[in-house]
């Protein structure tokens, strides 16, 4: 359901189910889009929270001009782009650094697992390392390619979002598309790639601390909907297609939780006025 203005006026005038609605309907996309700016569950929670609070203490501002989605969009990328406290952020990645770390490795002797756990474990690799892959392009990039191939945004309203022209837009996401393309499609077994495979580097991953058992990255999330379908305008290629694939994902109950106890509190209606 697309959030009209209707229902904003209703929770600027107090409406605490509106407001409820409103969130419900955001904050998806919003936590989905941060973990894929930001690489990492925590960072993405935060995030999140900052950028509904932002979109709650903001609603009088919208007046109906775009989609309500393409308004909060547009408020998420101005704080993700301009997030500077973040580990990755921090600690930034490169295709050359990626590579070099999956050309050092070397195949472990001592299996730590066993089938039903290799099979469990490489598909935490997979989730965490396509998210980590992101942050090797640089944050404008980065996030017209997670708009462009994982949230299906067309040049249009990827110009209405970043501020780009559509024929910009379209250009620097065929150019980050056709990076992310060749790292894939030389490395990842997923894209055709024959230098990574995903079971065969459980062990390796295992002790060098990139997934960890006792808390397994899929299990934070709460898995929402596969997303298949492909832009009209401009086709992903099979190793992009990669991303577009891969599993949306709800933020943690508690953090809804938090959220909603926070709107029912009585003073806080008067943020959004």
């Amino acid at each position: 359901m697309e959030i009209e203005i209707y229902h904003v006026d209703q929770a600027i005038n107090g409406s605490k189910e509106a407001l409820e609605a409103i969130i419900e309907n955001i904050e998806g996309p919003v936590f989905n889009l941060s973990l894929r700016m930001l690489g990492r569950i925590e960072d993405a929670e935060d995030a999140k929270q900052d950028i509904l609070i932002k979109v709650i203490t903001s609603l009088s501002s919208y007046k109906g001009k775009s989609l309500f989605s393409t308004w909060v969009y547009k408020i998420a990328v101005n704080h993700l782009i301009n997030e500077k406290n973040k580990d990755f952020v921090n600690h930034p990645l490169s295709f050359e650094i990626f590579g070099s770390d999956i050309d050092r490795y070397v195949a472990s002797s001592v299996d730590q697992t066993n089938p039903a756990e290799k099979k469990i474990f490489s598909e935490e690799l997979k989730l965490s390392c396509t998210n980590v892959l992101l942050q090797c392009l640089n944050p404008f990039d980065r996030l017209i390619f997670i708009l462009g191939t994982m949230f299906d945004v067309d040049s249009r309203l990827g110009s209405e979002i970043t501020g780009l022209s559509a024929d910009n837009f379209r250009q620097r996401l065929s150019r980050s598309r056709k990076v992310m393309s060749t790292f894939l499609s030389e490395y990842c077994e997923h894209a055709g790639g024959k230098k990574c495979n995903c079971r065969n580097r459980v062990n390796y991953a295992l002790s060098q601390h990139r997934i960890d058992p006792a808390l397994p990255y899929s299990s934070s999330l709460v898995p929402e909907r596969i997303s298949t379908s492909k832009s009209a305008m401009e086709n992903i290629d099979a190793a992009t297609a990669l991303y577009s694939n891969l599993l949306r994902h709800s933020s943690k109950q508690q953090a809804k939780e938090y959220l909603f106890n926070l709107l029912k509190t009585d003073d806080f209606s008067s943020l959004t006025k």
